[in-house]
């Protein structure tokens, strides 16, 4: 299958690339009944996350109030989802909506402060005149209906990774199954999610670099960061010649997360050397050099500057324009870089040739 960027939408044919594989794990699965007191404590002590990802709360005071209503009546409510990870904190995989609403009544202001300093005060809204919470805050319940709204149970569905152990990237596909709201999450703003930590931002750094910009043809930063996800391929096929795996999706949740704090001896290296490598590619080739028949050729971009990054201290003693030439002229590579792209042996032998052809190795 052609590995590319289609010129109008990033997404379409990288994003479908692949052949799946299935990833085993072995996961437990358990609920646990919070009152709502407990949920707002946790919320305060931050052993709940909602992660970093583009979504905001985003219901109306009408709908959470609906949802408190719900438990003073003692209407069911669905269950949250949390991924517990491996420093115990929970994780929210489904329930944002529902858990702030709770913390937002509880402390009796409605969402997040505005710009100017100034929050809303949370009184029931939209529940009918007839209904005797209408309108009020917490505190102007009665107390019996105080007690009985923090005594009140909210199901939490626990997810935990069993094994295999210190490899916790089931919350990914977790996450991607669960995560069927109103836009999707892409393959990369999931990772932002799971995976979060200071390399996910120093890779969207990365990815505004102008040289790089220039190389992959796309001037604009892409809205899915589907362009970061690029990067993020780059990066983990350093020095990968032997190691790669497929899926390459799982290839990059691993790498993602064994990085994810930006401070290891790998990520430091490539942060410092990619803009230099990006530069010298755009110097000697110019720009989109990788659109080989049109759209760009991901599978060619991946080998090629993953390959200079590896081998950055060797560059001065070639000739990149030329040797490019060459490697895209070779037949073999050719078909790596547009069959089956994503298999294991297809990505050894990229790498691999390119090695040959550029370095000589």
């Amino acid at each position: 299958m052609t590995t590319v960027f289609a010129e109008d939408d990033v997404e379409t044919e990288f994003e479908n690339e692949e052949d799946e594989v299935a990833v085993h794990y072995d996961i437990a699965s358990y609920p646990s009944d919070y009152t709502l007191s407990g949920i707002a404590q946790m919320w305060k002590d931050g052993d709940i996350e909602i992660p970093d990802y583009q979504r905001e709360f985003v219901w109306g005071i009408r709908q959470s109030s609906l949802l408190i209503d719900s438990f003073l009546t003692g209407l069911p409510v669905p269950p949250v989802f949390f991924y517990i990870d491996e420093e115990n904190k929970n994780l929210v995989i489904d329930g944002q909506q529902r858990i702030l609403s709770v913390v937002f009544y509880l402390e009796g202001y409605f969402g997040k402060e505005s710009t100017h300093g100034k929050r809303l005060v949370f009184r029931l809204s939209g529940l009918g005149d007839g209904n005797p919470y209408n309108g009020k805050k917490f505190d102007e319940l009665d107390e019996s209906d105080q007690r009985k709204l923090k005594q009140a149970v909210l199901r939490a569905i626990n997810i935990r990774q069993l094994n295999p152990v210190g490899e916790g990237t089931s919350a990914y596909h977790i996450f991607e199954r669960l995560n069927t709201g109103g836009t999707p999450l892409k393959p990369q703003e999931i990772r932002n999610c799971v995976f979060r930590g200071e390399f996910s931002q120093l890779l969207k750094e990365a990815n505004k670099d102008k040289s790089w910009r220039k190389i992959i043809g796309r001037p604009n930063l892409d809205k899915h960061q589907k362009d970061v996800e690029l990067l993020l391929r780059i990066f983990s096929l350093v020095g990968a010649s032997d190691s790669y795996e497929k899926p390459m999706k799982e290839f990059l949740n691993q790498a993602m997360r064994k990085h994810q704090t930006g401070e290891t001896k790998k990520s430091k290296s490539f942060l410092e050397v990619f803009p230099k490598v990006a530069e010298l590619v755009l110097k000697e080739l110019g720009e989109k050099p990788f659109h080989l028949r049109g759209p760009l050729n991901v599978s060619a971009l991946d080998s090629f500057m993953a390959v200079l990054i590896e081998n950055y201290k060797n560059l001065p003693k070639i000739n990149i324009g030329e040797r490019f030439r060459e490697l895209v002229e070779d037949q073999d590579f050719i078909d790596d870089a547009t069959i089956n792209t994503t298999d294991t042996k297809t990505v050894h032998s990229r790498l691999s040739r390119v090695k040959r052809i550029v370095f000589g190795a």
